[in-house]
């Protein structure tokens, strides 16, 4: 790793770590609540057969929440390791530059161990189809720039942003999904779970 890699990871980890944090945090409370609810009930041999399936499901709900926040920080923390990192056609290397689908094949599979195609447009068939007031942090979200569908795509971080590697002469940023440019080439999301790499 570079000296100039170094550093700029140094810079970027403690608002990578704030993020993160937040991300687990909010989580970790929800899952908080739904625990301290579950203990309320009383113990399982006075508890009637629904009483018993709604633990069970309250348990569930909790083992889910935790994945999800786990993932979204995993995913938002790598992202955000990446901030500055030049634009390079094909590029699949923080090192040498990376591209909008290099980008996001290289944080996924940093982060959560998963292989994607190459194209963004081979990576809008993977995973699941989200709506846009659906989107949780680490969906990828997709756009025309070049006037085909899904030939540009980012991953999304929360409150109406995303990150990505823009073009030529750019470097990785966040930007708002609410800006007339972005906003009028939305294609659409995906949701892609940790390991996954076929469509759904």
């Amino acid at each position: 790793m570079t000296l100039r890699r170094t550093e700029r990871l140094h810079r970027l980890s403690l608002r990578a770590c704030m993020l993160a944090a937040g991300l687990w945090i909010s989580g970790a409370a929800l899952a908080a609540d739904l625990s301290l609810a579950a203990q309320d009930l009383p113990p399982p041999q006075a508890q009637s057969p629904q009483a018993q399936q709604q633990i069970s499901k309250t348990n569930l709900a909790i083992a889910r929440l935790q994945n999800i926040t786990n993932r979204a920080s995993e995913l938002a923390t790598q992202a955000l390791a990446m901030l500055g990192i030049n634009y390079r056609y094909g590029g699949n290397s923080p090192d040498t530059g990376l591209d909008c689908s290099g980008l996001v094949r290289y944080v996924f599979k940093e982060a959560l161990g998963t292989e994607l195609p190459r194209t963004s447009a081979e990576i809008s068939r993977v995973g699941e189809k989200v709506g846009k007031s659906e989107l949780q942090v680490g969906d990828l979200v997709f756009y025309n720039t070049l006037r085909r569908g899904f030939s540009h795509v980012g991953i999304y971080m929360g409150d109406g942003k995303f990150i990505h590697s823009p073009s030529a002469g750019g470097q990785v940023r966040i930007e708002s999904m609410e800006e007339s440019y972005w906003k009028k080439r939305f294609n659409g999301a995906r949701r892609i779970a940790a390991g996954e790499e076929e469509s759904k």
